[in-house]
C-alpha cells in the first residue's frame, strides 16, 4: 500500500500529537515555579496570572503532563504505527475519529474547573478532595475516547489476520495494540471510580462517598498507568531503535513475551501503593509487593534484548572490542539520543521502583520527594524522553518537512540528562534523608529546615534546565512545523528487521487466548477478595472539602 493512501490515518495522528505537546507546554509552564516555590521565590502572582494557589498549579502540571500529554501522544502514535505496521488503513475509521472527539470533549470538560480553581484535587484527586463534576466527566470522556481508539485498532487488526491466516502479526503492531488492551482492563477501576463514586457524589446524588475504596479503585489503574505510558516506549525501543542503530532486534520471540508478561503482570500490583493504608489485610499487600517485583522481569528481559539490539547495530557500524561498539552508536541522532538517555535514566528509576515495592523501605519514603524523584525518571524521563526522540522522525513525516535543527535537538537531549540528575538525585536525598513531604508548598511551610536549602536549591537548577530543555524542543517541533524545508519524499517509520525470520515464532507467543485468560484470572485472584471486602463494608459518609 502507497504511503499517501494513509492521509486520514495521519491527520488523526498529528492531531492526537499536537493537542498533546501544547498540554505538554502548559502542563510544564508550572514545573519551575514550584522549584523556585520551594526555595522562596514564589512567582504565581507574576509568572501564572489568575492561579489561586501553589496547588492549583500542582493539579494542572499533573493532570496536563502525566494524563494528558501521555495519553493524547500515545492513542496517536500507536494508531500511526499499528497502520503503517500492517499496511493497512483503519477499518473502521469513524471509531477512530469518534474517540478522538470524546478525548478533546473530555479534555475541554475538565480543563474548565482546573483553570477556575474548582478542581484543585491534584492529578490523583483523592477524595475527600472534591472537585467540580465537569472534572471528573471530563477525565471520564477522556478515558472512553481512548478506549474508541484502542476498538479502532482491534477492528483493524482483526481484518488484517483474516486476511493473512497463520501470519505472525507485525511487532510494532503487536506491541500497539497489546497496549491498548492492556490499558483498558486497568482503566476499569479508574471508570468504576468515576461512575460509582466520585461523580454521583459530586453532583449531590450521594452526601458522601469512601476515601478507601476510590484509593483502592483508583490505584487499580494508578500503576498500570506507567505501563500505558512506557509500553509505546518500548514498542520503539523493540521494533524501531535497532533500526535507527543499525542494525537487528536481537530476539523477535523474547519481545513478544516481555510484552505478555507486561500484560499479565501490570495490573494486580497497586496495593504496594496503599502499604500505608488502613482496612486492607497486609495479606493482599504482601501478594502485589511479591507480583510488583514479578514485573522487573520483563524490565531485565527488555534490558537485555534491547541492548543485545544496540550492540548489533553498534558492531555493524565497525565497533570492536567490548564497549566499542556504545561510541559506534548515532549519538548524533537525536531521536536515537534522546531515546538511549531515556533507557539509560530508566535503570535508575527501575531500582527506585524495586525499593518502593519494598514494604519496610516504602514506609521511609512513602509522600516524601523521594517520589516526585522517582516519578520524573520514569514518566519524566524514560517515557517523556521517549516521546520527545520519536517525535523527532515522526513530527517531521507528519508535517513533510526536514527537522528544523538538529543541532538544537542534540542539545536539546543533553540538556534534559544535565538537569534531570540534579533534579531528580537531590528529591531522592531530601525524601530518603531528611523526610522531606511532597505535595507541600514548602517555601511557606513553618518547618522548612535550613539543612533542607542546598538541595532544594539544586534541584530548583535541575527544573530550570529541565524547562529550558523543553523550551528548546517546542522551538524544534514548531520551527519544523512551520519554518523548515519540504521533504522530497515522505520519511519512512524506523522498522527493525528481527536476527531471525519473525515466522519462526513460535504460534503460542502470538496467541491472544491464554495470555488474556492468565490475566483475568491473575485480576480476580489479587483484587477480588480485598475489592470484595472494602465493597461489603462501604461507608458513604465521607463530605467533600474543598481546601484551597
Amino acid at each position: 500500500m502507497a504511503e499517501n493512501d494513509f492521509r486520514l490515518e495521519e491527520r488523526l495522528t498529528a492531531w492526537h500529537i499536537g493537542i498533546a505537546l501544547g498540554a505538554l507546554f502548559l502542563g510544564s509552564w508550572f514545573g519551575p515555579l514550584q522549584v523556585l516555590e520551594h526555595i522562596g521565590i514564589d512567582l504565581y502572582g507574576k509568572l501564572a496570572p489568575g492561579i489561586k494557589s501553589y496547588y492549583q498549579g500542582l493539579s494542572l502540571h499533573g493532570v496536563l503532563n502525566a494524563l494528558v500529554w501521555t495519553t493524547f501522544f500515545i492513542t496517536g502514535f500507536l494508531t500511526f504505527c499499528a497502520v503503517h505496521s500492517l499496511k493497512m488503513k483503519l477499518r473502521y475509521p469513524w471509531v477512530n475519529i469518534l474517540g478522538l472527539v470524546l478525548m478533546v470533549a473530555g479534555l475541554l470538560m475538565a480543563a474548565a474547573p482546573l483553570l477556575l480553581n474548582a478542581a484543585t484535587v491534584l492529578y490523583t484527586f483523592y477524595p475527600p478532595l472534591k472537585a467540580n463534576p465537569f472534572f471528573y466527566i471530563g477525565l471520564t470522556l477522556v478515558v472512553v475516547g481512548s478506549w474508541l481508539t484502542g476498538f479502532g485498532l482491534y477492528f483493524t487488526l482483526a481484518g488484517w489476520r483474516k486476511a493473512h491466516p497463520g501470519a505472525r502479526t507485525p511487532l510494532i503492531a503487536f506491541g500497539s495494540v497489546l497496549t491498548m488492551v492492556m490499558w483498558q482492563i486497568a482503566s476499569l477501576g479508574i471508570a468504576a471510580e468515576m461512575l460509582f463514586l466520585l461523580i454521583p457524589w459530586s453532583l449531590g446524588m450521594v452526601q458522601g462517598t469512601d476515601p478507601l475504596l476510590a484509593r483502592t479503585l483508583f490505584w487499580f489503574t494508578g500503576h498500570p498507568i506507567v505501563y500505558f505510558w512506557l509500553l509505546p516506549a518500548y514498542v520503539s525501543w523493540y521494533g524501531m531503535l535497532p533500526k535507527q542503530a543499525g542494525g537487528k532486534l536481537f530476539s523477535d520471540p523474547l519481545a513478544r513475551l516481555a510484552f505478555w508478561l507486561f500484560l499479565v503482570l501490570s495490573i494486580p500490583v497497586g496495593l504496594h501503593h496503599q502499604f500505608t493504608d488502613p482496612g486492607i489485610s497486609p495479606t493482599w499487600k504482601a501478594l502485589h509487593a511479591i507480583l510488583t517485583y514479578a514485573v522487573t522481569f520483563p524490565s531485565l528481559l527488555t534490558a537485555f534484548t534491547v541492548i543485545a539490539s544496540l550492540e548489533l547495530g553498534g558492531r555493524a557500524r565497525g565497533g570492536k572490542g567490548l564497549f566499542g561498539w556504545i561510541r559506534k552508536l548515532p549519538w548524533k541522532d537525536p531521536s536515537f539520543s534522546a531515546q538511549a538517555v531515556a533507557m539509560l535514566i530508566f535503570a535508575l528509576g527501575g531500582v527506585g521502583g524495586i525499593i518502593n515495592a519494598s514494604y519496610s523501605v516504602n514506609l521511609v519514603v512513602h509522600n516524601t520527594l523521594w517520589i516526585v524523584g522517582h516519578f520524573h525518571l520514569t514518566l519524566g524521563t524514560a517515557v517523556t524522553l521517549s516521546f520527545i526522540g520519536i517525535t523527532y522522525w515522526l513530527v517531521p513525516r507528519l508535517a513533510g518537512k526536514e527537522l528544523w535543527s538538529l543541532r538544537a535537538a542534540r542539545i536539546q537531549v543533553w540538556l534534559w540528562l544535565i538537569g534531570m540528575l540534579p533534579f531528580s538525585l537531590s528529591h531522592h536525598f531530601l525524601g530518603l534523608r531528611f523526610g522531606v513531604p511532597r505535595r507541600t508548598m514548602l517555601g511557606a511551610s513553618p518547618y522548612l529546615s535550613p539543612e533542607w536549602n542546598p538541595l532544594l536549591i539544586l534541584a530548583a537548577l535541575g527544573g530550570l534546565l529541565l524547562w529550558a530543555s523543553l523550551l528548546l524542543y517546542f522551538f524544534v517541533v514548531v520551527g519544523t512545523v512551520f519554518g523548515s524545508r519540504k521533504l522530497a519524499q515522505p520519511a519512512e517509520m524506523p522498522v527493525a528487521e528481527a536476527l531471525r525470520d519473525a515466522r519462526e515464532t513460535p504460534a503460542w507467543l502470538d496467541s491472544w487466548r491464554p495470555w488474556l485468560v492468565a490475566t483475568i484470572i491473575l485480576i480476580l485472584l489479587s483484587y477480588g477478595p480485598p475489592l470484595i471486602d472494602l465493597v461489603r463494608s462501604a461507608d458513604l459518609s465521607s463530605p467533600g472539602l474543598r481546601v484551597w
